[in-house]
C-alpha cells in the first residue's frame, strides 16, 4: 500500500515505515502530523485518484528530527569582467516517519 502526497509544492510517494525529508513544517521533534492532501492511494493493486484529493484519506506522520541540509555553494562570474559573486545555502527540512495511511 502507498499513497502520493503534497506538501510544500512538491510530490511525494509514501509507504508506511518510510523516512522522507520535506520543506520546513515548523513543528517539534516527537509531535505527529497529518496530511489531507492525498493526491493517489494504491491498495490491493486498485488505484483511487483524487480530483485533486481522495476523499477521506490521510497519511499520519510522526517528525523525527528538523535541521539544515548541507551547504550548497551558489557562485556567479561574468568572463572577462571582473565580476565574482559567491554565496552559501542550506535547506531546512523536516525529517517524518510515515506511521499509517488511511483510506
Amino acid at each position: 500500500m502507498y499513497a502520493i502526497i503534497e506538501t510544500g509544492g512538491k510530490q511525494y510517494r509514501v509507504q508506511e515505515g518510510d523516512t522522507i525529508f520535506v520543506e520546513k513544517l515548523g513543528v517539534a521533534a516527537g509531535e505527529k502530523v497529518e496530511f489531507d492532501s492525498v493526491l493517489a492511494v494504491s491498495k490491493d493493486n486498485t488505484l483511487s485518484v483524487g480530483a485533486p484529493y481522495v476523499a477521506g484519506a490521510k497519511v499520519e506522520c510522526s517528525v523525527v528530527e528538523e535541521g539544515k541540509a548541507k551547504k550548497i555553494i551558489v557562485f556567479k562570474y561574468k568572463a572577462k569582467k571582473d565580476y565574482r559573486k559567491k554565496q552559501g545555502h542550506r535547506q531546512p527540512f523536516t525529517k517524518l516517519k510515515i506511521e499509517k495511511i488511511n483510506l
